[in-house]
């Protein structure tokens, strides 16, 4: 056990204070924790037989590159990036805000409706609060909205991007956990929309108490309505074709997968939004983002192989039912765990970090 508590130190130093990336830091800690565990010490560092470390390090490395199921992970980046080139996230938030936009906090509610519309297609987080702070920030300004409620309506927004599917960070964790795919895509919907709704009704909250903080905006008509609603109905179209082929059994997820990235390359040159220059950057951003992603992954396994090896969550999984306590409060202090934890990590980095445990 204390092996595994200076490994998690070492862990944290290394990327809080070091800020060392977290691909390196999980990789390192594991495999010197993994050699340790095979009778590694300063005094034989020398002749000590790096050959097991060595061995489980380059399996993993290995497996993860030759990972057939993992090629669904650069076929959904790419279709989150050629559909924000194809300007998507403009429409989306039009649409929302001809609906919203006359209502107190309207432009803020708007922002969170369209980052869960652009978020069933990008499946990012980040790239989801990045594009729509673009988007929604300047006409919340220009209403006068204060910049407290602007932000967190981007940022709240902006982490359904991993729950709403098609969600890389669903993927991730049902390839790491073993887990079906399809299952944890049709899990994400509910709590997805659940999400989308409560963020609306703390919105609506925070306008009641300071009306001054969204006052509402223009009222849009029915007519221009169904007009804005014509910009978006080609994603709608690939969303439920993906989605829906995945849940009735028509492909599967990495087929799916390609057939979005297909329908979102389409979409984008039927808008005119598609040159060879935009066309290589995407590609470019895509090779950038999985390269980051698979060392991140590879790094996370070698942690996971350390961490079992060491026999932490047998230990944990014994500790936790000596304690004889109601299964909510297990379930409290892991989401009080990662309150604390996402103060100081981003979604990828904090799933990854504890899902070995």
């Amino acid at each position: 056990m204390s092996v595994v508590l200076i490994g998690f130190a070492v862990l944290l130093f290394l990327i809080i204070v070091v800020r060392m990336p977290i691909a390196f830091a999980m990789g390192l800690v594991g495999f010197f924790g993994f050699a340790f565990l095979q009778g590694l010490e300063l005094s034989n560092i020398a002749n000590f037989r790096w050959t097991g470390a060595l061995s489980m390090a380059s399996n993993r490395v290995i497996d993860t590159v030759q990972e057939y199921s993992l090629s669904v992970i650069p076929l959904f980046i790419l279709m989150g990036n050629l559909v924000t080139r194809s300007g998507l996230s403009h429409e989306l938030y039009a649409v929302s805000n001809a609906f919203l936009g006359h209502r107190k906090g309207g432009l803020s509610m708007a922002t969170v409706v369209a980052c869960g519309g652009f978020s069933a297609i990008c499946g990012s987080s980040l790239a989801t609060s990045a594009t729509m702070s673009k988007v929604a920030m300047p006409p919340m300004r220009k209403y006068g909205y204060s910049d407290a409620l602007a932000t967190a309506s981007i940022a709240a927004g902006g982490t359904l991007g991993i729950l709403i599917p098609p969600s890389v960070i669903l993927v991730i964790y049902g390839l790491l956990t073993e887990s079906s795919i399809r299952e944890l895509f049709a899990a994400g919907f509910i709590p997805g929309i659940l999400g989308i709704l409560l963020y609306l009704v703390a919105v609506r909250y925070v306008v009641w108490r300071d009306p001054s903080a969204g006052p509402a905006g223009e009222k849009t008509e029915w007519p221009e309505r169904l007009q804005a609603m014509k910009g978006v109905w080609g994603v709608l179209v690939l969303f439920t074709v993906v989605m829906g082929g995945i849940y009735l059994g028509i492909f599967t997820p990495t087929e799916a997968a390609g057939i979005g990235a297909g329908g979102a390359f389409l979409i984008t040159l039927f808008r005119g939004r598609l040159t060879l220059r935009n066309l290589f950057e995407t590609l470019t951003d895509t090779a950038r983002t999985s390269a980051m992603l698979f060392a991140v992954v590879i790094g996370a396994l070698i942690f996971s192989d350390f961490i079992n090896r060491a026999g932490l969550p047998d230990m944990l999984l014994e500790f936790v039912t000596a304690l004889d306590v109601a299964p909510i409060v297990v379930i409290l202090a892991i989401l009080g765990i990662y309150i604390v934890l996402g103060m100081v990590f981003e979604s990828l980095s904090m799933m990854l970090l504890t899902v070995p445990v």
